[in-house]
C-alpha cells in the first residue's frame, strides 16, 4: 500500500476537512508538526500519485481516489480505537497514540474482523463517525 508516513498524511487532510471543511499546507504542517517544505514535497507526491490535486498557492482537494483512501485509513484509525477502548478497554488518555501505532500493522482482513466485532459500530470512542 503506502509507507505509514504518506498514510499520515491523507489521514491528517481528512481530519482537517472534516474539522475545517478545507485542506491548506499550513494546517496539515500544524497538524503533523512537521515543517510546510515537508508538507509541500509530500503533497507533490500525492499530487503525482492522483491523490490529491494541488496547485501552487491554492487549497488542496482530494481526488476520488484520495478521499476513499483517506476515509478507508480514518475508518481503520477509528475502529482499532474503539476495540482499544471496548475489548481491551484501554484508558481512554492513551488509545489515541496507540491506534496511530496499531493502524499501520493491521491487515484489512483482520479490521473487517474487527469491525464485526465491535458490531459494525458508526461512531468511535470521540463520537465522530467511522466511515463506511
Amino acid at each position: 500500500m503506502f509507507t505509514a508516513n504518506k498514510e499520515d498524511y491523507l489521514r491528517g487532510l481528512y481530519l482537517l476537512e472534516e474539522e475545517k471543511g478545507e485542506l491548506k499546507s499550513i494546517d496539515l504542517a500544524h497538524y503533523l508538526n512537521v515543517s510546510k517544505p515537508s508538507v509541500s514535497e509530500m503533497v507533490r507526491e500525492l499530487n503525482k500519485e492522483g491523490l490529491v490535486s494541488y496547485k501552487k498557492y491554492s487549497k488542496l482537494k482530494f481526488t476520488p481516489k484520495g478521499k476513499k483512501i483517506a476515509q478507508k485509513l480514518t475508518s481503520r484509525h477509528r475502529l482499532i480505537e474503539l476495540f482499544l477502548k471496548n475489548i481491551l478497554k484501554i484508558n481512554s488518555n492513551n488509545i489515541h497514540q496507540e491506534a496511530h501505532r496499531l493502524e499501520h500493522a493491521f491487515s484489512d482482513k483482520s479490521i473487517e474482523k474487527i469491525r464485526k466485532l465491535l458490531g459494525n459500530p458508526k461512531k468511535d470512542p470521540h463520537g465522530k463517525p467511522i466511515p463506511q
